[in-house]
């Protein structure tokens, strides 16, 4: 009675309507709460399975282009490096391999060239690998059992051949008969006269040369002039050294840029590291001349 003449009745009534509303706003509120939960729950579950399957992708992707690199890239079956017993033994297994005619192919391929059509033919896909070994003699047969490429010290004109037998020579590969090997550096000078791997005669010496810019008396464009004059007539010492033996085989070994000026005179040349005194240099330089590399495709 009390209420309704003061007023109070409507506004409790509101009051009460007002909390219901609320309320049902809270409940609202705590449902929204809960989908938004599971929403995130969801989004993080879908996200670990994008990660998960961008990793499967990439290592399939990863997969495939590892199969497509040994697909497309051959690689030997075997490497060695061979020298003295070791050589002699597999040369005399290249040796004893004979077949019906026309059954073995053996080539010198010098790498200077493009690889023979006859050698792509005897290879097929594993030609590739052959022009990589090059400079070097390659060797097959028309039944896939044999197949190598050797690196060759003293290397035959190039040629390609079908036969019974392989085609080879010892002195192509090992030190026969009486040869010289001469060492050449642009400081040094070494020379060894050889009845096969016994070193009958020795001769060496060494030049002084500048091996520094003087900070006060010469320009740099002089120091480098005078230093080439004294590697010229170094040459010029080790060109009449040479000629003095006058050798029927002789291998130059040394620097690369030097030894090229000896390529008139020489059987052979090639660039080999030999330091130290001239005897022990000449050594080093032989050891490494008749060393043979062996890869089979």
């Amino acid at each position: 009675m009390l209420d309704r003449l003061l007023g109070r009745a409507s506004l409790k009534e509101r009051v009460a309507e007002l909390e219901e509303e609320n309320h049902h706003l809270e409940r609202q509120l705590d449902a929204e709460k809960e989908r938004r939960a599971d929403a995130a729950t969801e989004r993080q579950r879908a996200e670990a399975e994008v990660n998960r399957l961008e990793d499967r992708v990439a290592e399939l992707q990863d997969r495939v282009e590892r199969l497509q690199d040994e697909e497309g890239e051959s690689t030997f079956r075997a490497e060695e490096t061979l020298s003295r017993s070791r050589l002699s033994e597999v040369l005399d297994r290249l040796e004893s391999f004979e077949t019906e005619p026309e059954g073995v192919f053996t080539a010198y391929v010098d790498g200077e060239h493009s690889l023979p059509g006859p050698v792509r033919d005897a290879f097929g896909d594993r030609a590739s690998l052959v022009a990589s070994a090059a400079p070097c003699l390659a060797v097959t047969d028309d039944a896939g059992l044999l197949s190598a490429c050797l690196s060759v010290p003293a290397p035959p004109s190039p040629f390609t051949e079908w036969a019974d037998a392989v085609r080879l020579e010892r002195s192509w590969f090992e030190p026969t008969g009486k040869h010289v090997v001469a060492l050449v550096r642009s400081d040094l000078f070494a020379l060894g006269e050889y009845d096969g791997r016994e070193q009958t005669a020795f001769h060496g010496f060494d030049s002084e040369l500048k091996s520094q810019h003087s900070k006060g008396g010469f320009s740099q464009s002089r120091f480098e002039r005078l230093r080439d004059q004294q590697i010229d007539s170094h040459l010029d010492r080790c060109r009449a050294a040479i000629e003095e033996v006058s050798p029927d085989r002789l291998y130059v070994v040394g620097e690369g840029s030097v030894i090229h000026e000896f390529e008139d005179l020489a059987t052979a040349t090639k660039p080999v590291d030999a330091t130290g005194e001239p005897d022990e240099a000449l050594d080093d330089a032989v050891r490494s001349l008749w060393t043979v590399r062996l890869r089979v495709p």
